[in-house]
Formats: C-alpha cells, sequence, structure tokens
C-alpha cells in the first residue's frame, strides 16, 4: 500500500496538466489547488479502501477523465440555473418568476453604471427611491399612494407595526395560514407587536363575529389570503364590500394581506377566484400587501398600496429602513410594471403571464416536438410518450386549479429506474427538474421554453450516460 501512495501525481503536474483545459481557465488557482488536493485525498482513501490496487491505474493520464470530471463538478457555482419541466410557473423553489427581457435589461443597467437612485434629478437633491414605482402602482392599481418593501412578510410585518402596535386586530379564524418557509400569520403579528383577536370557526365567520369583538382596543380588520390552501363545503367569510363599511361604522381601517396579488384577472386561462389588487382597492380596503415575484411576475418585494395617509405612516416608520429593496429590485419592478401599462404586451413579454396563457393545443404542438427530438436522440434509451396532464400557477395562488397541458412521458430502458433517473438529472449540467407521475418522468412543455429543448435532451443523455457507468 505505501508504494501505491507514491504512484500518485504531485499537485503540481496536475495543475499544469489542468493548465490547457479552456474551461477551466478562469478558475481562481486557489480554488484549483484546493480541489486538486481533494481529488487526491479521494484517491489515498480509495487505495486504503482495496479500490485501487494497481501502480497503473494511478498516473496522470489514467486518473485525467476522472480528476476533469470531479473538478467540473465540484467548480460549479453553487447558485445557478436549472431548467424547469415540472410544469409549476412560479415554482418556490426554483426562484419563481422569470423576469422579462426589459426587466433584465434593467437589472443589467443598475448593475452596470450609476443611477439616480435616491437622486431627485429635477432639483439635483436626495429624492426618495420609492418615487420611481409609486406613481406606476397607484396608476395601476387605483390607490392613493404605494411602497415597495423587500418580500410580502415585510410589508405585513411593518403595516401591522405600523398601524396597530400595542393593539389588537380581528382576523378570521380560518385565514390564520402557515405558508412556506413557516411563515405563520400569529407569529408575524407578534413580531409586529399587535395582538392578534380572532373570530369565527375555521370554516364559518360572519358579519357579527367581527362586530361583537371590536372594543377601544381594536387598531384594525385584518383579511387574510389562505394562499395554497381552500376549505370547502359548508363555509362562509365576510365579503371585503362588508366589512369595509363595518370598518366605517367603527372609525376602523380594513387591510388585505393578498399573498399572491394580481393584476391579471386570469379567467380566461380557466382560473377563477382570485382578486386582482385593483378590485380589492376598488372594494374599499384601506392598505393591501401582495408579492411581487408571483404571479405579477417581477422581482422578490412586498408590495404595499393604499390610503395615502397609511402609507405615509407606514414610510416613516425606522423599521422601513431595514426591509427597503435595492436598486436591482426597484429596476426590475420598474421595468415589470411598465409593460402592464400594455396590457396584450404584458401578456406576451411577462413570462409569467405567457406561461399560465399558453392554450393547451400550443402546449400539444410543443410536447409532440420534445417528443420527436428525444425520440431521435435517445429512442434506443427511452420510451417515449404524450399524455394529458396539467400544470399548476404556484407560488400559493389558485391552490387547486389546475391547466390542462400535455406532457411528454418517459420510461427508461435498460434496467434504470424511474426515481434513479429523476435523481440523476439533479446533477447534470444543467440540472433538469421534473416531476414522477405514476411509472414514468414527466416534462411539462409549458414552464420548458422551446430553446431549451435541446438543453433537455443533453441532460437526459448525461443523466443516463452516469447511471450505466
Amino acid at each position: 500500500m505505501p508504494s501505491l501512495f507514491r504512484h500518485l501525481p504531485s499537485v503540481d503536474a496536475a495543475l499544469t496538466a489542468l493548465t490547457r483545459e479552456s474551461d477551466l481557465a478562469d478558475l481562481p488557482r486557489p480554488l484549483l489547488k484546493d480541489l486538486v488536493n481533494r481529488f487526491l485525498d479521494l484517491c489515498r482513501e480509495e487505495i486504503r479502501a482495496g479500490a485501487l490496487t494497481r501502480a497503473a491505474d494511478l498516473d496522470l493520464t489514467s486518473l485525467s477523465p476522472r480528476l476533469l470530471a470531479y473538478i467540473r463538478s465540484h467548480s460549479r457555482p453553487r447558485f445557478r440555473r436549472v431548467l424547469n419541466a415540472t410544469g409549476v410557473v412560479a415554482h418556490t423553489n426554483l426562484g419563481r418568476s422569470l423576469l422579462a427581457d426589459a426587466a433584465v435589461e434593467a437589472v443589467t443597467s443598475a448593475c452596470a453604471h450609476y443611477s439616480n437612485l435616491e437622486l431627485d434629478l429635477s432639483t439635483g437633491k436626495r429624492g426618495s427611491r420609492y418615487s420611481h414605482v409609486e406613481e406606476l402602482l397607484c396608476r395601476l392599481t387605483g390607490a392613493e399612494a404605494a411602497l415597495v418593501v423587500n418580500n410580502n412578510a415585510a410589508a405585513v410585518l411593518i403595516v401591522l407595526e405600523t398601524l396597530a402596535k400595542g393593539r389588537e386586530v380581528i382576523v378570521s379564524r380560518g385565514q390564520l395560514v402557515e405558508i412556506g418557509g413557516s411563515f405563520r400569520i400569529p407569529e408575524v403579528m407578534a413580531k409586529s407587536g399587535a395582538r392578534l383577536r380572532e373570530v369565527g370557526a375555521t370554516n364559518r365567520t360572519h358579519l357579527r363575529d367581527y362586530e361583537n369583538a371590536v372594543t377601544s382596543e381594536t387598531a384594525a380588520f385584518l383579511r387574510v389570503h389562505t394562499s395554497n390552501y381552500r376549505i370547502q363545503g359548508f363555509t362562509s367569510e365576510v365579503p371585503l364590500k362588508e366589512l369595509r363599511a363595518l370598518g366605517d361604522r367603527f372609525g376602523l381601517p380594513v387591510l388585505e394581506d393578498l399573498g399572491s396579488g394580481s393584476l391579471c384577472d386570469f379567467a380566461g386561462s380557466g382560473l377563477a377566484g382570485e382578486p386582482t389588487v385593483q378590485s380589492v382597492v376598488a372594494d374599499g380596503a384601506d392598505v393591501v400587501s401582495f408579492s411581487g415575484d408571483k404571479v405579477l411576475g417581477g422581482p422578490q418585494a412586498g408590495i404595499i398600496v393604499g390610503r395615502k395617509d397609511f402609507i405615509e405612516a407606514i414610510k416613516r416608520n425606522p423599521l422601513n429602513r431595514a426591509v427597503r429593496i435595492d436598486k436591482m429590485t426597484l429596476a426590475a419592478l420598474e421595468a415589470t410594471l411598465r409593460l402592464y401599462l400594455d396590457p396584450e404586451r404584458a401578456q406576451r413579454e411577462i413570462p409569467t403571464l405567457r406561461m399560465i396563457g399558453t392554450p393547451e393545443a400550443t402546449l400539444k404542438t410543443q410536447a409532440g416536438r420534445l417528443a420527436r427530438l428525444l425520440r431521435e436522440e435517445l429512442g434506443g434509451r427511452l420510451e417515449v410518450r404524450t399524455r394529458k396532464g396539467v400544470s399548476r400557477v404556484g407560488g400559493g395562488a389558485f391552490p387547486e386549479q389546475d391547466l390542462a397541458t400535455v406532457l411528454v412521458a418517459l420510461v427508461p430502458l435498460g434496467g434504470a429506474t424511474v426515481e434513479a433517473l429523476r435523481e440523476a438529472l439533479l446533477h447534470t449540467d444543467p440540472p433538469l427538474l421534473v416531476r414522477v407521475e405514476g411509472e414514468a418522468l414527466c416534462l411539462d412543455p409549458r414552464t420548458l421554453d422551446t430553446k431549451e429543448f435541446a438543453l433537455a435532451a443533453r441532460a437526459l443523455a448525461q443523466a443516463l450516460d452516469g447511471l450505466q457507468s
């Protein structure tokens, strides 16, 4: 065994050999050296375990293929692109909404150049970063004023901290939700300093429940979008207009956490039952908060719109500095909102809206094209079929509502299992995210752009090669 160790190449020899690989030229030398050392340590472990027993297998020529594969695999950025073939449009684990080209260009410009982030160009004096999007948000929603923070959880927190700290906020028991990442309304309310006063039953809450709960300690009524769950059957909740009238009687504001707020009516895509931000403002909510990176199709942001006096109070809250947006978010959000000024253009150019609105007939054509490509390139290794299926909006929006689609269903041939292939696809370059239904691995063209079909085929080939080796 000691003699085998002496046959391993030196670190310097390995580094010299790697300099000839053009795709590794930009790697920092300290990182490359560290990876070479780790690879050689792995070889030493294999020698000790008896997995490497011949000196001929330990010279640089013999080890080079493994060394190159190891370096390429372990030098990739941790945060990187993936291919989304799951059919979930605003997939939380995959970064939610894709930005429109106009938003990407705006972010690039904001990163590459100085900007008037907090400069009023009309006076040359310090300005407000929110002024760049406030007018747009008011025009699009009908609200009097607007503010943007870094996400909707922060929006709910700062609204409650500003308007209800130390007092009670009345919420229907059926709306005390927990969404992804353990975001719970009662806990956020506690952090804000407001006291929760829950009313009604889990499935039914009436106007009298709110009315009977009002005391001198009451600061506001709060309605919460139930995000990714629904109670069905014997249910009842108070419409916003009725709660608005009750608020007027008692002089109390009505707050609305819309969660995944939408500026579009998606009924034409077969999705119904979700209020738009405009309708909630029109029905009398004093303050409305919603996300920017879900069905809005913009960057991660918590958008707050509503009555001017309330929004101005929220802006003055010192907490606002801790949750404010940066220049890249601001640039992407403004570019996205500008597209909404022309609804037809927004539908074409905002990827989230375009994917949600893609008709089944188009998806059938795209699925057929992808299936043909996979049969041509991998037909001897995969059984390829198309079949009807469903997509989802994701991000907590339109729960339990399906979008009709056509899937490309794959079954590996030659002994590999569907689950093994799914796991292998997590390690391809780029990784391909799919879903498994029954005995097949399924790709949904709703979220896989036609320009990505060749990349998906390559990822499948890489995964199958890895399983065979």
